[in-house]
């Protein structure tokens, strides 16, 4: 139980961190030092319910006893990430009470898994990874760093999610389908073959409606 008496730092400072502070509270870290912003200084000096917000290179004054929390929900949450490396502090693991990952999961560094999740037995999460509420990974599922998984949506067993890919509100994914790097699969879609890198799929069944550079 020491880890959850560590002081935690969010980056990002949009609504999105705000959630993820009560995420974070519930889950029983509670001394939160300050919310992080790497993009638009005028929001620094502000606060996010009573904590303040700080411009990313003042990281540079916490000591280790300080950890960090990724408040952003988009996957490109991995270019402040990867400015706050710089700093030498530990990302820490955010997960929900009534989240239940099986315990044979491989799980990597700076995961936030919300409430109502359910991860099911023999896969792995990768680093960064944002699993949000009420999702469902089957058995046997890998999924990538960086990987956003929006609420409510459905992987079937033995699939593959690649790095930097979002999978969208409520959307559902076959067992045994491959998705590749840096894809978007959209809100509701059904995908039933597998997907490659770099593009985006929607509807029933999904089909590439764009390729992303």
């Amino acid at each position: 139980m020491v880890l959850l008496q560590r002081k935690v730092i969010i980056l990002g400072a949009g609504n999105f961190a705000e959630e993820i502070l009560d995420v974070a509270k519930e889950s029983g870290f509670h001394d939160i030092a300050c919310f992080v912003e790497g993009i638009d200084r005028e929001q620094c000096g502000k606060e996010i319910a009573g904590i303040p917000i700080i411009w990313i290179n003042e990281l540079a004054k916490f000591d280790t006893s300080y950890s960090l929390i990724c408040g952003i929900g988009s996957p490109k949450r991995k270019n402040i990430i990867e400015q706050a490396l710089q700093y030498k502090l530990e990302f820490i693991n955010v997960i929900h009470p009534s989240a239940r990952i099986s315990s044979t999961v491989q799980m990597g560094k700076g995961l936030i898994i919300s409430a109502g999740t359910i991860v099911a037995a023999g896969g792995s999460l990768g680093n960064h990874v944002l699993i949000n509420r009420a999702v469902l990974i089957g058995h046997h599922v890998s999924i990538g760093d960086f990987v956003t998984v929006s609420p409510g949506a459905n992987i079937g067993g033995s699939s593959s999610v690649g790095e930097g890919t979002y999978i969208g509100m409520g959307a559902i994914v076959l067992d045994h389908i491959s998705i590749g790097r840096n894809v978007i699969v959209g809100a509701g879609a059904v995908v039933t073959k597998d997907v490659p890198d770099n593009v985006q799929v929607m509807g029933i069944p999904a089909r590439i409606t764009k390729e992303l550079s």
